[in-house]
C-alpha cells in the first residue's frame, strides 16, 4: 500500500522546521514515495522551489501551509487572550485551491498578525474552493476541544468544515506519537468523531525533520528560535516524541488498525492536481499614446532618441535597430523596455535630477536601450553585442537590464513606479539569511550553553565562505579541535547539520517585482518585519523570475551619490549646469591623474593592486580604462602584465588567423571580453551571435556533453568557413581558457564610465568632489582619514568646523579648502546641527555664544554638545576654547534659563516676547592654558582624527632620516625588518591559547596608518607604554598574510625617551 506525506515542514518554517527541499525529495525518492505535501507554518516561502525541484525529480508535488487560526476573530487583538490560535492544515487541489492559499496567506499577514499571522473562519468561508482541509496536530481547534472534554463544540466545528470544503475535501488528522499521552486522547476522539459524523480519517506524523537521528539538532533549531538553552527545562520543544518523516512500510504498521486513514493520503494524493504555469511572461500593462501600439511607440521613442542623440541614420545603425526591434517585437518585451525608461527618464528629469548609472551587465549592448536613455554607453562605438543581452536563439524569461541610482535618492525612483502602477501592483522582494559556518557554530553553541569565548575561538578558525566540511577538510586547527575535543564535535556534528538552514527573513537590498494585476493574484505577500511596515513578496527572486514576472533591481550605487552631491557644490557655487553626460572621454587631465594612478576616491580604480597597474599601463584611452576593469580580477589578472608589454611593444602581437586580428586588435591579441568569444565563433566557423552566445555559456560551465558538441560544431564550421582543421583547432583551444573568465564588455564600459567621471571631477573641480566624497563616507572615520590625507596630498586644507561656515557634512570653503561638518563632532546629534544651520541661513551668522544660546531652539543644545562644540574648534572664531571651557557652568545656567523661558513664557506677559534670562552672560578671563597636544587630542577623539596639525609635527625633519614613512609600505617590504615611528591611536587586546594577553595597536604618522601585532612578551617587556596618544617607535616585521601589511612589533620604545 503506498503512503504520501501531507504535513511536512521545512526550514522555511523558520527555526522551527530542519530539512531544506532539496533533501525532502532526496528522501522521497529514496522511499520510494511518490508524492509528498509542503505545509510549512503560515508562509508560502518555499512553494514555487518545492514545486519546480519536485516536478523535475518525478515526485508530485501537494502546494499546501500550516495556517495559524485565530482565536476568536483575526482583526482581534487583546492581551492575554488573542495570542492563542489553532492550527489547520490547507492542501491545494487545483490553481484556483493554489490562488485561494496565497489570498489567505497574504491577509494573515496583513490583516490578521498578532504574534503570528492568522486568519478566521469567516475568512475562510470566503476563499475555501479548490482546497482540501486536515484538522492539525495537538494545535489544532477540534483536538484542543476533545482534550477539553467539549465534545459537542468539537463535533459542531467539524460539521462546520465538513460542509464548507465538501464531504470529500476535509478529514480528521490521526498521528501516532505513543510518547505524548494526549495524542492518544486525541486519536480516540477523532475516530469516535468520524465514525458519528462519516468524517474520513487521514494519518500524518507532523514532519519536522527527516530521520529519528535529526530531532536533537532540530531541537537545537527551536532553542535558537525562543533563544534559550537546550537543557531549560521551560523551553518549547518537541523531544518527547518522533516527528521525523517515517518511511511508508512503518506509517502502515503505526495505522495497522485503522488502514483507511493510509488509503486516504492516496485519495487525497489523487485529487491534488495543481499545475502552477511556470515561465509565461506576464508583463505590467504600459500606456501608450492614441494611436499607437507598444511596439509602434516603441519605435517612435527610438526615432526621438536618435535625433537626442545626435546620431545620423546611417545604414549600420538602421540595420542594427530594426534587427533590435524586430527581436523585442518578436519576443513580447516592448512594454518592458517603455517601462523602464519610463522610470529612467522620470529620474533624469531637471526637476528630480537623480543620477542615474550608465548601465551595468548587458543591456548596455542594447542600441534600443541606449536612444531610450536607458543606458548611456553606444554600444556601435564599443563593439558592444545585443545578442550578448537579449538572445533570441536562448530559450529564457525576461533579459536583466539592472540600473544604478544614487543610493540615496532610490526609493523616490521606487515610489514613483509604486503611485504610476498602483501599490497593490509594487512590491519589494524577499529574501533569506541562512545559517553559514561561523554563524551557525556561535548559535549551536549557546544553545547548547557552551561559553562564548570557546564558540568564537572554533568560529574564528573557520575562513570566510568555508563550508563546516571545507574547514574540517582544509584548516588543520579545526579538525585538531573536532578530533580531540568531544564539546567540539558534538558543537560541529550539530552545525553541521542546521548549516544552510533558513534563519530569518528580510527585504532584497535592490529588488522589486511589478505586476500587470494586484500582486495577490500572482503571489503571497506579507510586511518585512514588525518594525518595518513595508509589503514585501514571500517569494524570492528565482521564484519570481520562475513565474515570468517583472522582476527589477534598483540598486543603489554610493559614487553616484557622490558625482550628484559633486555636481551640486560645482554649479551652486558656480552658477553653471555641468552635466555627466557632457564629460569628453578623452579628456588628458582626467587621463593623467590614471596615469599617476592618483585614484583614491575613484570607482574601480581605488586598490593598490590596481594603482600599481595603472602607472604601469599609463592609459592613454577610456578603451584602457575599461579593459582593466574586466582584467583586475582573480584569474584575468595574470595577464596584465602581458597586456602592458604589449601595448608598448615589449612582447609581440600574433594572431593564429587573419580574421581574429579586427577582434582582438584594441586588447593587443588577448582575448578579455565576451564579446571578442562571440565575434571570434562567427568570422572563424560562421556561427550566428546567438549561436555563439551559447558556446560561451558552454566553455562557461565546462558541461562535457554540451562543450564536446560545441566544440564539434565549432571545428565543422570553421571548416566550412575555409579555415584550415588544425587552425581551427588551435583557435578553439585559445578561446576555451579566456571563455571560462572573460568578462562582459558592456558591464565593463558602464562601469569603467562611472570611474571615468569620478576621475574628470576630481581632475577639474576637486575640492567640491573630495567634498562630496568625504560627506558620503559619513561616520567611517578610518576612510576619512585616508581621504583627509589625500587632500593633504592635492594641496587641499581641511579645516576643523565652525560654527557659522560648516554645513552639516563636509563644504568647500574659498577655493582650495574643505571645512569639517558640524555632524561630523562626536556628542553633536543631527537635530542640533540643522537648528544652527536653519538660524543662520535665515537670519544672520552668529556673533558670540550668548547669540547662539538665544537664537538655537534645540532640546539637543546640551553640556554633552555644547562641550563637544567647544573642544572640537567650532566656537575658536567667537571666543577662546580655555575662557569657553572655564565659564561652561556659567554658560549652561544661562542656556537653562533661556530654555526655561521658552517653555513656560510667564516673563513675556510683562517683558515682550523676549526670552533672556534676567541676568547677564559675562564670560571672564581664565588663566588655564590648552597645550597644542590636549588639542590634538580633543580632535582625536571628537573628529577621529587630528586635523590642524599632527603630534608627529615637531619631530618631522629628524624622523624624516631614521625611519620609514608608513605610506611607503607595501607587499614589497614583507619579511623585511623595518623601523617606524607614530602615535598610538588604537588598541585591542585579546588573551592568546596560552592564557596571555597581546594587542593589535594601531599606529599612525604623518603619511597613513599601520596594524602593529604586539605580542606577549614585548607587552610583558613594555607593560606602561601602551597607551592611546604616545608616541613610539617601533621595529619588526612586515607581514603582509591576509593582503594587507602589518608590522609584527620585536621591539618598541617611547619616542620622548630617545635620543635623536
Amino acid at each position: 500500500m503506498k503512503f504520501t506525506h501531507l504535513h511536512v515542514h521545512s526550514h522555511y518554517s523558520l527555526l522551527d522546521g530542519l530539512p531544506k527541499i532539496d533533501a525532502i525529495l532526496k528522501y522521497v525518492k529514496k522511499g520510494n514515495m511518490d508524492s509528498v505535501a509542503l505545509t510549512d507554518h503560515g508562509v508560502m516561502y518555499g512553494a514555487i522551489e518545492f514545486y519546480k525541484k519536485a516536478k523535475v525529480a518525478g515526485i508530485k508535488p501537494i502546494i499546501g501551509e500550516e495556517f495559524y487560526i485565530a482565536f476568536e476573530k483575526m482583526t482581534d487583538r487583546r492581551p492575554h487572550l488573542d495570542d492563542k490560535r489553532y492550527h489547520l492544515v490547507l492542501l491545494a487541489k487545483n490553481l484556483e485551491g493554489y490562488k485561494n492559499l496565497i489570498k489567505l496567506t497574504t491577509r494573515a499577514h496583513l490583516e490578521g498578525f498578532y504574534y503570528k499571522p492568522r486568519i478566521d473562519n469567516e475568512l475562510l468561508s470566503k476563499y475555501c474552493s479548490g482546497l482540501i482541509a486536515l484538522s492539525g496536530c495537538l494545535q489544532g481547534r477540534i483536538p484542543r476541544l476533545i482534550l477539553a472534554k467539549n465534545f459537542e463544540e468539537a463535533e459542531r466545528l467539524a460539521k462546520f468544515y465538513q460542509e464548507l470544503f465538501g464531504k470529500d475535501e476535509f478529514y480528521l488528522e490521526i498521528q501516532f506519537h505513543p510518547n505524548l499521552p494526549e495524542q492518544k486522547k486525541v486519536n480516540e476522539g477523532l475516530l469516535e468523531l468520524s465514525e458519528k459524523l462519516n468524517i474520513p480519517i487521514v494519518a500524518t506524523n507532523d514532519c519536522h525533520y527527516l530521520n529519528y537521528e535529526d530531532a536533537e539538532a532540530q531541537d537545537v533549531l527551536m532553542a535558537i528560535n525562543t533563544d534559550t538553552q537546550k537543557d531549560d527545562p521551560e523551553r518549547l520543544t518537541m523531544k518527547n516524541d518522533d516527528f521525523s518523516m517515517h518511511p511508508p512500510e512503518k506509517m502502515l504498521e503505526f495505522f495497522r488498525d485503522s488502514p483507511e486513514a493510509i488509503e486516504n493520503t492516496q485519495k487525497i494524493k489523487e485529487m491534488c492536481n495543481l499545475e502552477i504555469p511556470l515561465g509565461e511572461i506576464h508583463l505590467p500593462f504600459f500606456k501608450v499614446p492614441q494611436g499607437y501600439d507598444i511596439n509602434t511607440y516603441l519605435e517612435k521613442l527610438c526615432a526621438e532618441g536618435l535625433k537626442k542623440r545626435n546620431m545620423e541614420q546611417t545604414e549600420e545603425i538602421t540595420e542594427r535597430l530594426n534587427y533590435e526591434l524586430s527581436v523585442i517585437k518578436q519576443t513580447g518585451f516592448a512594454s518592458y523596455f517603455l517601462i523602464v525608461q519610463d522610470f529612467v527618464n522620470w529620474a533624469k528629469a531637471k526637476e528630480n535630477n537623480i543620477v542615474v548609472g550608465p548601465g551595468r551587465g548587458s543591456a548596455a549592448g542594447s542600441l534600443v536601450s541606449y536612444l531610450l536613455n536607458i543606458t548611456n554607453i553606444n554600444p556601435l562605438k564599443y563593439g558592444l553585442l545585443f545578442e550578448r543581452f537579449l538572445n533570441p536563439e536562448r530559450a529564457g524569461g525576461l533579459p536583466d537590464i539592472d540600473l544604478d541610482f544614487a543610493d540615496t535618492r532610490r526609493d523616490e525612483v521606487v515610489n514613483y513606479v509604486s503611485q504610476k502602477y498602483g501599490q497593490d501592483k509594487v512590491s519589494r522582494i524577499i529574501t533569506f539569511g541562512t545559517m553559514a559556518a561561523r554563524q551557525v557554530i556561535r548559535d549551536v553553541g549557546r544553545a547548547l550553553n557552551y561559553t562564548y569565548s570557546y564558540c568564537d575561538q572554533i568560529a574564528k578558525t573557520i575562513p570566510m565562505f568555508y563550508s563546516l566540511n571545507e574547514a574540517l577538510e582544509k584548516v588543520d586547527e579545526f579538525k585538531q579541535a573536532y578530533q580531540t575535543d568531544k564539546n567540539a564535535q558534538r558543537l560541529i556534528d550539530l552545525s553541521k547539520k542546521l548549516e544552510g538552514v533558513a534563519r530569518h527573513a528580510s527585504t532584497h537590498a535592490c529588488g522589486v517585482v511589478i505586476t500587470k494585476n494586484p500582486l495577490e493574484e500572482y503571489l503571497p505577500l506579507q510586511r518585512a518585519s514588525r518594525d518595518d511596515q513595508t509589503i514585501i513578496t514571500q517569494y524570492e527572486m528565482h521564484s519570481i523570475e520562475d513565474l515570468g514576472l517583472l522582476k527589477m533591481d534598483f540598486l543603489g550605487l554610493r559614487n553616484l551619490t557622490i558625482i550628484e552631491n559633486a555636481l551640486n557644490l560645482i554649479n551652486k557655487t558656480n552658477n553653471i549646469n555641468l552635466s555627466i553626460d557632457n564629460f569628453p572621454l578623452n579628456d588628458q587631465k582626467t587621463l593623467k591623474i590614471f596615469q599617476k594612478a592618483q585614484t583614491t576616491g575613484l570607482f574601480q580604480y581605488e586598490s593598490s593592486g590596481m594603482k600599481r597597474y595603472l602607472r604601469e599601463l599609463k592609459p592613454t584611452e577610456f578603451n584602457d580604462l575599461i579593459t582593466m576593469v574586466a582584467l583586475y580580477r582573480p584569474g584575468p589578472m595574470e595577464l596584465i602584465p602581458d597586456f602592458i608589454a604589449r601595448k608598448y611593444g615589449k612582447k609581440k602581437i600574433e594572431y593564429l588567423h587573419p580574421k581574429l586580428e579586427p577582434i582582438l586588435k584594441e586588447t593587443y591579441g588577448i582575448a578579455v571580453f565576451q564579446e571578442q568569444i562571440l565575434k571570434i565563433a562567427r568570422e572563424i566557423a560562421g556561427f550566428t551571435l546567438g549561436e555563439a552566445d551559447i558556446l560561451r555559456k558552454a566553455i562557461g560551465k565546462k558541461i562535457k556533453a554540451l562543450l564536446d558538441e560545441q566544440h564539434e560544431k565549432f571545428i565543422q564550421g570553421a571548416i566550412k568557413n575555409g579555415v584550415h582543421k588544425a587552425t581551427a583547432e588551435r583557435i578553439f583551444q585559445f578561446i576555451e581558457p579566456f571563455a571560462g573568465y572573460a568578462f562582459n564588455l558592456s558591464h565593463a564600459s558602464c562601469y569603467a564610465l562611472i570611474g571615468y567621471q569620478t576621475g574628470f571631477l576630481k581632475a577639474h573641480w576637486p575640492v567640491e568632489f573630495m567634498a562630496a566624497l568625504m560627506s558620503a563616507e559619513g561616520k567611517d572615520i578610518e576612510r576619512i582619514a585616508v581621504l583627509v590625507d589625500e587632500c593633504k596630498r592635492m594641496e587641499i586644507e581641511v579645516l576643523p568646523p565652525d560654527i557659522n561656515e560648516s554645513d552639516e557634512s563636509f563644504t568647500p570653503v574659498g577655493k582650495n579648502s574643505i571645512r569639517f561638518g558640524l555632524a561630523s563632532i562626536k556628542n553633536v546629534g543631527h537635530n542640533v546641527v540643522r537648528a544652527i544651520i536653519k538660524e543662520r541661513e535665515e537670519n544672520r551668522l552668529f556673533g558670540s555664544i550668548t547669540d547662539i544660546l538665544k537664537r538655537v531652539d534645540s532640546h539637543d543644545l546640551n553640556k554633552k554638545s555644547l562641550e563637544s562644540l567647544i573642544k572640537a574648534g567650532a566656537l575658536d572664531k567667537l571666543e577662546e576654547r580655555t575662557k569657553l571651557l572655564a565659564n561652561l557652568d556659567k554658560i549652561l545656567n544661562y542656556s537653562k534659563e533661556i530654555k526655561n523661558n521658552r517653555q513656560n513664557r510667564q516673563r513675556s506677559l510683562f517683558q515682550g516676547s523676549s526670552i533672556e534670562p534676567l541676568f547677564t552672560l559675562k564670560i571672564e578671563e581664565s588663566s588655564f592654558k590648552i597645550t597644542k597636544e590636549e588639542k590634538l587630542t580633543w580632535e582625536r577623539e571628537l573628529l577621529g582624527l587630528y586635523v590642524s596639525d599632527h603630534p608627529l609635527r615637531d619631530y618631522e625633519k629628524v624622523l624624516e632620516k631614521i625611519v620609514l614613512k608608513i605610506r611607503e609600505i607595501d607587499e614589497s617590504f614583507s619579511g623585511k625588518r623595518i623601523r617606524i615611528a607614530g602615535v598610538i591611536t588604537k588598541i585591542q587586546k585579546i588573551i592568546t591559547k596560552s592564557g596571555k594577553p597581546m594587542l593589535f595597536a594601531e599606529l599612525e604618522d604623518l603619511t597613513d596608518r599601520i596594524e602593529t601585532l604586539i605580542f606577549p612578551r614585548i607587552l610583558e617587556e613594555n607593560p606602561t607604554l601602551f597607551q592611546i596618544n604616545k608616541i613610539v617607535f617601533c621595529e619588526g616585521t612586515v607581514s603582509d598574510k591576509d593582503g594587507v601589511p602589518k608590522l609584527l612589533c620585536e621591539r618598541i620604545e617611547e619616542l620622548i625617551n630617545h635620543e635623536t
